[in-house]
């Protein structure tokens, strides 16, 4: 009962953290930690989700989960189970597998959904895109609204639309590019990944779809930042807030657009530069890298 106790503190903590990472203003100053600071709740929080009802389930052996599940193992085999553990205990050490189940079921979906979106995006692009020389290294659709977007994969493309190229001057157009090709070295599509994945497979905690989100918006800030290093705040700002006022914006399943998300907040995190926290924000790392250790080591021992 201790270790099922353990996990479920550590999903309560989980849920605190979210919290507070989600109301503080510094992960705005620090996306890329902030993201791991995310990435670490969210393993913490599907492992003990399925740490819970396995640790209920293996009560009678009073060992760690790890060790408890070899014992499980060893006496299923054998054909033998100690006293004390019912029908009740292997439903739930079958519950808990199937939340890992549905984790990993929901993650495969989620990457051949995407695989398969992004590849008819990617046929429907030699059709109907072409190459201009005033977005080198992006191909451009002929399209009167505005869209920037990566298409990310084993071999990223940027994308920009006809609207784009009219709306945005060549310094602007540069940012864009920048910020576009920074999804694309960081992969940013496989960080959300795992926290679509919980999405689906824990509908019922709320706050799981708002880390989603925020982690998004870290993604495009992120992405933003990167862009500045090389083109400054004012090309990135301007291009923000060109696309906020034209309106109609188009980003395809499976891309990651610039215009996507909080073009306001991010216009006014570029203009208003503020530096770092890296001291608060080795702190919170710490402990997000502690309380997804938790249910690793349970599991492990």
């Amino acid at each position: 009962m201790a270790y099922a106790l353990h996990f479920a503190v550590t999903v309560l903590t989980c849920w605190l953290t979210a919290q507070v990472l989600a109301a503080a203003a510094w992960p705005g100053r620090s996306p890329r930690v902030a993201i791991l600071c995310w990435q670490g709740v969210g393993l913490a929080l599907g492992l003990s989700a399925m740490g819970v009802p396995i640790a209920l389930g293996l009560a009678p052996y009073d060992l760690p989960t790890g060790s408890a599940l070899l014992a499980l193992a060893d006496d299923l085999i054998h054909d033998r189970l100690p006293p004390g553990l019912g029908v009740l205990h292997l439903a739930g050490v079958g519950i808990g597998f199937g939340i890992g189940t549905m984790l990993l079921t929901t993650t495969a979906r989620s990457i051949l959904g995407t695989v398969r979106a992004q590849r008819r995006h990617r046929e429907l692009l030699t059709l109907v895109a072409r190459d201009d020389p005033a977005a080198p290294g992006a191909l451009v659709l002929d399209h009167p609204c505005a869209a920037a977007y990566c298409l990310p994969g084993m071999r990223p493309q940027v994308v920009v639309s006809a609207g784009t190229l009219d709306l945005l001057d060549r310094t602007e157009l540069a940012a864009v590019l920048a910020h576009e090709q920074a999804h694309a070295r960081e992969r940013h599509d496989l960080v959300l990944l795992p926290f679509t994945a919980l999405c689906r497979a824990l509908p019922w905690f709320g706050w799981v779809r708002a880390a989603h989100e925020r982690v998004a918006l870290l993604v495009e800030m992120r992405a933003d930042d990167k862009a500045r290093q090389a083109h400054a705040e004012a090309p990135l700002a301007g291009a923000l807030r060109r696309f906020a006022a034209a309106g109609n914006r188009i980003t395809p399943a499976g891309a990651l657009g610039l215009g996507d998300r909080d073009l306001d907040l991010r216009v006014h995190r570029l203009m208003v530069r503020e530096r770092p926290p890296r001291l608060l924000g080795a702190g919170v790392l710490a402990l997000t890298t502690t309380l997804a250790a938790l249910p690793i080591s349970l599991f492990l021992s």
